[in-house]
């Protein structure tokens, strides 16, 4: 089974195209998904970001107080990579399983959604990557908008990821969301096209007729 990469930065559009992805029948392994389930609660990861960041991290229910760590990690590189040194890894074994379990049921491709592809210098294991990229001030309304957040918070949270050009720069296909959601999923469908082009897998599979928009 072929698994080919979709990242990009915070707000750039990555939700969107993986929906049209699972849409057109891709299977989409969601790393945030992946995160949320290695820090649950009762988890051994939940239980070493409480040891590595203290009770604050921590809901009173004990479950993972989100905004609480995010407020630290968005602000503070080290703090950052001390979350990532306990997730990724973790993220990176049930990744495996997911695609082990789509391989074993059939499926010839599958999609990785992560936004830390590029930053982790994982691009080449999942060739062809898709980058999705928008302009910053698109990114900052998306954030401000949807996560009611000041624009000094929405810049801060952008400024912890790679630059989106960086990212642009290592890409095999890139999808521009700035337009409309039809102009975003009419891309998408030229670039999984390719994609199955470029892993020799039937793209018939995904389009009912190849080279156009209809929907299967």
């Amino acid at each position: 089974m072929h698994i080919f990469g979709l990242t990009g930065g915070i707000a750039s559009g990555k939700s969107t195209v993986a929906a049209r992805l699972r849409a057109r029948g891709v299977p989409v392994i969601d790393a945030d998904e992946l995160a949320r389930q290695v820090v649950g609660p009762g988890s051994e990861g939940l239980r070493d970001v409480a040891i590595a960041f203290g009770a604050g991290a921590l809901s009173p229910d004990g479950t993972l107080n989100r905004p609480a760590l995010a407020a630290v990690v968005f602000s503070d590189a080290a703090a950052r990579r001390k979350l990532e040194a306990i997730t990724h890894p973790r993220i990176a074994r049930l990744m495996l399983e997911r695609a082990d379990e789509l391989g074993r049921a059939g499926q010839p491709l599958a999609c990785y959604e992560a936004a830390l592809i590029v930053e982790n210098g994982a691009q080449d294991q999942f060739r062809p990557l898709v980058v999705v990229s928008c302009p910053e001030e698109v990114q900052l309304a998306r954030i401000r908008t949807r996560d009611t957040a000041s624009q000094q918070d929405a810049l801060a949270r952008i400024r912890a990821q790679k630059p989106l050009s960086e990212k642009v720069a290592v890409a095999d296909l890139v999808i521009d969301t700035a337009g409309s959601l039809e102009e975003s999923e009419r891309r998408t469908d030229e670039v999984l096209r390719a994609v199955c082009a470029s892993l020799g897998v039937d793209a018939s599979r995904y389009f009912v007729t190849q080279g156009t928009g209809e929907t299967p």
